[in-house]
């Protein structure tokens, strides 16, 4: 079976050595994904909200340039740093995938890689082979 990657040119893939999304076989994994802007800084700071709806953005994007779309999303993590308003996140979070409804955790964590960085979200998808 074949491994595909995908790269978004992000600057921290190539510092740690991954690429954004994999897709083997069906399955597609997205990587913790940030609302960056791809030079190392970060779009929307302050707002979880923003930062959660462009974090799925680029992680949708990366499932498209894999053959993937987003009804083939069946789980995202939802990764907050200490004290943002995981309701925010929630919010965004549902505009996108209230209809296809995947499984979902969203945690709280000691801190996220960059200051300003509010929200990472990773995405597993499934493309339905026919």
């Amino acid at each position: 079976m074949v491994t595909k990657p995908f790269s978004d040119g992000s600057a921290f893939e190539a510092l740690a050595g991954y690429s954004r999304a994999v897709r083997r076989g069906a399955h597609i994994a997205v990587s913790g994904t940030t609302a960056n802007d791809g030079h190392g800084g970060v779009l929307h700071p302050g707002d979880a909200g923003a930062q959660t709806a462009a974090a799925l953005r680029h992680g949708i994007a990366a499932i498209e340039a894999l053959g993937g779309s987003i009804a083939d999303v069946v789980r995202t993590r939802v990764f907050l740093a200490p004290d943002v308003d995981w309701a925010a996140a929630a919010a965004s979070h549902a505009l996108v995938f209230g209809d296809i409804r995947p499984a979902n955790t969203t945690l709280h964590i000691h801190s996220l890689i960059g200051d300003d960085f509010l929200v990472e979200i990773e995405i597993d998808a499934i493309v339905d082979p026919s």
